[in-house]
């Protein structure tokens, strides 16, 4: 798919056909070239978070594509490739001269930069020093007439740390550029031709680790570029009703997949308040839902948010499927599948209640879900990896008849929750820890079905969950949750040898969950969480503390 189709349903018309464009009439969009960098969508974000719109698309896209979006800036993503490989991806052709006739402003980060000195006529080779980590640079050259570095950035005393992470660099200029900050190695850290608005960072601004990557981008934006920081949620929300009107005719009706998370409420009470009573929201008990969840989500919808839900069990067609599936593949996709089936079976039954049947599904799909799934808009499906099939992205079947709206995937979390903010969804529903669609499918390794997997889990979930909440630490924490290992271990409880199971807990800090880090609890909590577990779930004999950072891991174990 390309960018202007992944922007179809998410912009106005007025978007689509001359570009993004804000009040001053003039193109304010940042779009990001993808070469397959772990830190893509940490540009985006950064951006965004500077109240500019930021897009992600493939590298390879065509150039009819780029063109159609209008950006001020177009900024060329880090790799893993080097531009010598063969097969190595590259902009269109064309980019540079549609770039240079529109006025574009263009900044090339690691690869990207590597990749327009030997597009432009400059050398790339292998560096006799490779430059990995947290490397500190000098800035030679500052601000002045619209360089990439303010002036207050510039001498030798006045060294700051980035992030390198490059085997490749550049050995010779193209005609036009010059070296603005060199790393203390050497190495070639910055360039800039400021005639042609061209520039390039071999590190990554993006990053924490890198210490004023944030001012170096704010400034190249706001100084040099003069994009203008006018990306607002309340615009968001004013856009996306206008879409929804658009897609939505005044007599047809809309299904609603409620699962009681953030992401699908707040999708559930933006198209509410675009279309009224004519969204029907279902919520599906599939069997995989935590501890009393049905009753507790259910009763929050009734009387907090005042939406109209119909609850459907299909625990048993969930479990029944499930049965004998062990890879976490099989089991997002059978699960997404599954869910879509049901929705149309609920479309039939409203269709003779209503007399017409209804035609589109929201769901809160992510722009994190659409990453990890595709990969991005904006990955190149050939220059990076499928992490895992998301439920409400890769599972969907592709015969399925509703049609899909899906007003947040273009956000993160942590955007969706302000915007939740404005629509007045209660504070209880936006602070809520994120739960996987599929369920404790995902965090029960192995086949559900063995045993009594789903009902020890559960009931290890609620105690640690709980044991935080009591400790004042649940809005400290992004995620919390229980897993269940096949394995069994030996134990000893009441002096008598056990063979039981045991369970891993996991709590993350993160600000949009493409980048995590654990949690650090205390040593007496965890103590009194795990003699509550062990002398309270009957079958558990161990439990264990998962201390990855995503990356390597991700969230969930599958």
């Amino acid at each position: 798919m390309d960018a202007v189709a992944i922007l179809s349903h998410h912009t106005s018309p007025a978007v689509k056909e001359n570009g993004v464009i804000s009040s001053s009439g003039r193109s304010n969009l940042v779009l990001i070239l993808d070469f397959g960098s772990q830190y893509t969508h940490l540009i985006t974000r950064r951006i965004r978070q500077l109240s500019v719109l930021s897009l992600c698309v493939s590298g390879t896209s065509p150039l009819k594509s780029i063109a159609d979006l209008n950006p001020a800036v177009v900024i060329l993503s880090g790799g893993p490739h080097s531009v010598h490989a063969d097969g190595a991806p590259s902009f269109p052709e064309g980019f540079l001269d549609f770039v240079r006739d529109r006025g574009v402003f263009v900044l090339g980060i690691c690869y990207g930069m590597q990749l327009l000195v030997q597009k432009l006529g400059g050398a790339v080779g292998i560096g006799e020093r490779q430059e990995y980590g947290k490397m500190e640079i000098r800035v030679s050259k500052g601000d002045g007439e619209g360089g990439i570095f303010r002036e207050d950035m510039v001498g030798e005393d006045k060294g700051q740390v980035v992030w390198m992470s490059h085997g490749d660099e550049v050995v010779t200029l193209p005609e036009g550029f010059e070296v603005v900050a060199r790393s203390v190695q050497g190495g070639v850290a910055a360039i800039e031709d400021r005639r042609r608005r061209v520039y390039g960072l071999q590190y990554h601004p993006e990053v924490t680790h890198s210490t004023q990557g944030m001012e170096t981008l704010r400034h190249f934006l706001f100084d040099v570029c003069g994009v203008a920081a006018d990306w607002k949620m309340q615009d968001v929300l004013e856009e996306e009703i206008k879409v929804i009107n658009r897609m939505v005719a005044p007599d047809e009706h809309v299904i609603c997949a409620l699962s009681g998370g953030v992401d699908s409420t707040v999708a559930a009470t933006l198209v509410h308040k675009a279309i009224g009573d004519r969204l029907h929201c279902v919520f599906v008990d599939n069997g995989l839902l935590r501890y009393k969840e049905r009753e507790r989500v259910m009763a929050t919808f009734q009387s907090d948010l005042h939406l109209p839900v119909t609850c459907v069990d299909a625990s048993d067609r969930f479990i029944s499927k499930l049965k004998g599936v062990k890879d976490p593949e099989d089991k997002r996709k059978i699960i997404g599948k599954e869910f879509i089936y049901i929705f149309d079976d609920f479309a039939l039954e409203l269709e003779k209640k209503l007399g017409k049947r209804p035609t589109f599904l929201v769901q809160g799909t992510l722009y994190p879900d659409v990453i990890e799934s595709c990969p991005p808009p904006g990955s190149g499906r050939t220059h990076s990896h499928t992490i895992k099939s998301h439920h409400n992205v890769g599972g969907l079947p592709k015969d399925m008849k509703l049609k899909l709206i899906e007003p947040l995937k273009l956000l993160f979390k942590d955007e969706v929750r302000k915007l939740g903010g404005i629509l007045n969804v209660p504070e209880s529903f936006l602070k809520r820890h994120p739960f996987p669609g599929p369920g404790l499918a995902v965090r029960v390794l192995g086949d559900v079905t063995e045993g009594n997997a789903l009902d020890i889990l559960r009931q290890v979930d609620e105690i640690f969950v709980q044991s935080i909440k009591d400790a004042g630490l649940y809005d400290k924490i992004w995620q919390a949750f229980a897993v269940f290992l096949p394995v069994q271990s030996v134990g000893v409880q009441g002096d008598q040898r056990t063979h039981s199971h045991v369970v891993v807990l996991r709590a993350i800090t993160s600000e949009d969950g493409m980048t995590a880090d654990w949690y650090y609890f205390d040593h007496k909590f965890l103590v009194e969480v795990v003699g509550k577990i062990c002398n309270n779930v009957r079958g558990v004999n161990r439990v264990c503390q998962d201390i990855t950072s995503k990356p390597p891991a991700t969230v969930e174990w599958e």
